[in-house]
């Protein structure tokens, strides 16, 4: 990605758990039992998790708010966004292309803080997906696609959008995206599955292009580049 800042999520306006909003350079995530995926959030597993606001960047007189959830598993770590946003701006439809350039939301994990190589992991509105490693050389991030990407390496993703059609330019509501990293994936970024009081570095952005201006949105303010890994926040696993 170019230089950029920022994103991320939420479900339902009227979820009971959507007063319960933190922001904080750390975030306490629950262990659940793995389940499926639809795009909107509505397993129950994800009332064990609490909502966590992404910060807009660029500031707009209007309401587009972002935030996450976060679970993880014996096998990998779920994610579910909301966003709110008036308009589908979104047109890629195939996996692997530049998402950041269009609408989407996007998660970094770096399990070994040891060593500058994490992974970078990007959804759109249409629920296409960029899975990178990306190596940190002098401040310079060095991106390679997700290789041998199948069987049990393989993500889940789902989206959905709310009050309009998931289709390019729609006028909506809100969309949501919802997703399953398996840590077979990490490696060898990261040897073994956490353990209760695991810490890993992270950071959760949204991008928006509304009337073809770029809004960004983040959980820790990277005011240069979202590969400022250092100021990432960290994410415990209870």
């Amino acid at each position: 990605m170019k230089t950029y800042l920022l994103i991320f999520y939420l479900l339902f306006v009227n979820d009971s758990s959507y007063s319960n909003v933190t922001h904080m350079d750390s975030i306490s995530i629950n262990k659940t039992k793995d389940f499926d995926i639809t795009g909107d959030g509505s397993s129950n597993n994800w009332k064990a998790a609490n909502w966590v606001k992404i910060e807009q960047r660029v500031h707009l007189n209007m309401n587009m708010e972002t935030k996450i959830k976060v679970l993880y598993s014996k096998t990998g770590i779920y994610f579910l966004f909301f966003n709110k946003d008036p308009k589908l701006n979104a047109s890629i439809k195939e996996n692997g292309k530049h998402l950041w350039t269009e609408d989407a939301v996007e998660v970094f994990l770096w399990p070994d803080i040891s060593k500058e190589v994490y992974f970078e992991y990007e959804l759109s509105p249409l629920n296409y997906e960029l899975p990178l490693m990306v190596m940190n050389f002098d401040g310079k991030p060095h991106r390679w696609l997700a290789w041998s990407y199948e069987d049990d390496r393989k993500t889940q993703h789902r989206t959905a959008v709310q009050g309009g059609d998931k289709k390019i330019g729609a006028s909506i509501e809100s969309w949501t995206a919802e997703f399953f990293i398996p840590y077979s994936l990490l490696l060898p970024m990261q040897q073994v599955a956490p353990e209760s009081g695991t810490k890993w570095k992270v950071n959760f952005n949204r991008m928006d292009y509304l009337d073809k201006k770029e809004i960004y949105w983040s959980w820790q303010d990277l005011p240069d580049s979202f590969h400022e890994i250092n100021r990432f926040g960290t994410m415990i696993f209870n």
